[in-house]
């Protein structure tokens, strides 16, 4: 190799060097900036939680649906979940107590993760109650009922559907209620609730609501309407879950095959597997390595099938 091959080389490798890092350094920025900004937009939101909660009888009862706070015996039960499990799994790939109990305290941080599922499920469940609601408001309001009087019908409505006092719809239906008795105005009831709820369905419906109210608008057919888009999306997203339900169960069976793989070594054919387990050998790297190729797989068919609408 001469000299102007070298030279060209050399320029190669320092300008795909700055271009990985003029990458890296932008992408680097633009995280931070978007943790600034969420960071900025959950103090608002907290804050605007604060103000709602100081303002409302019985406040302090309230539902912030964007937040979970774990009980003891929750966030106790999740860790020794989360620590069995990686105990049982650092045993089959390490057959090492002490590695398995080491790897198992990474159970303390799984609340963490299963907290964020946790208010997943709970908006997602609010969601699809809010569909049934602004179903049966909508039509209360094409049968001529005002709509201080359509959400109470409402609210008797859902309460054949829902029998169980404690569902979280029912509550803030009577919630409403109550407020519109109290004097308040609905719109200001219905505009707390969306600002709780974190649900753009419902923040969307307040919106127009508020929308209308104020411009005289044809309520009735504005919420005919909403209802009907709310309700289409809503469907759309429940078909979504139906189709990838299938796929991500098989995901999980995939990952869970190369576990069960090797227990049936380990018990079939001990000595086969046994240089894998041998520390100060490449073993346990390759343990490490494919154990690493599990988990990566599981997480990125989970990202693939988390589909938005």
């Amino acid at each position: 190799m001469d000299t102007r091959e070298i030279l060209s080389l050399t320029a190669i490798i320092v300008c795909v060097g700055i271009f990985i890092f003029r990458r890296v350094r932008k992408k680097k920025l633009a995280n931070i900036e978007k943790k600034l900004a969420e960071k900025h937009g959950a103090e608002v939101r907290r804050r605007s939680i604060e103000a709602i909660k100081r303002r409302t009888i019985g406040g302090e009862n309230l539902i912030d649906y964007g937040t979970y706070k774990l009980s003891k015996t929750e966030r106790v039960k999740y860790t020794l979940l989360a620590a069995s499990i990686i105990f049982c799994v650092g045993i089959i790939f390490y057959d090492s107590i002490i590695v398995s109990s080491i790897a198992a305290c990474l159970g303390i941080i799984y609340p963490k993760f299963k907290r964020k599922d946790l208010i997943k499920m709970r908006k997602d469940e609010l969601a699809l109650q809010f569909k049934e609601a602004i179903s049966s408001l909508a039509s209360s309001l094409a049968a001529g009922q005002s709509i201080e009087n359509a959400f109470r019908e409402t609210q008797k409505d859902l309460k054949l559907l829902y029998p169980d006092n404690d569902t979280c719809i029912l509550k803030e239906l009577n919630l409403i209620n109550r407020r519109v008795e109290n004097g308040e105005i609905i719109e200001r009831a219905i505009d707390d609730f969306a600002k709780r709820s974190d649900v753009d369905d419902i923040r969307n419906f307040s919106d127009v609501f508020i929308t209308c109210k104020r411009t005289g608008g044809d309520l009735v057919e504005v919420i005919k309407r909403t209802a009907d888009i709310i309700t289409d999306k809503i469907e759309i997203q429940q078909d979504i879950r139906v189709l990838v339900s299938q796929k991500k169960f098989e995901s999980k069976i995939m990952a869970v095959a190369p576990v069960g793989i090797t227990v049936m070594l380990k018990v079939t054919s001990p000595d086969f597997v046994a240089p894998l387990y041998e520390f100060g050998t490449l073993g346990p790297i390759v343990m490490t390595v494919a154990l690493a190729c599990i988990i990566c797989g599981l997480l990125i068919s989970q990202k693939i099938m988390d589909i938005e609408v």
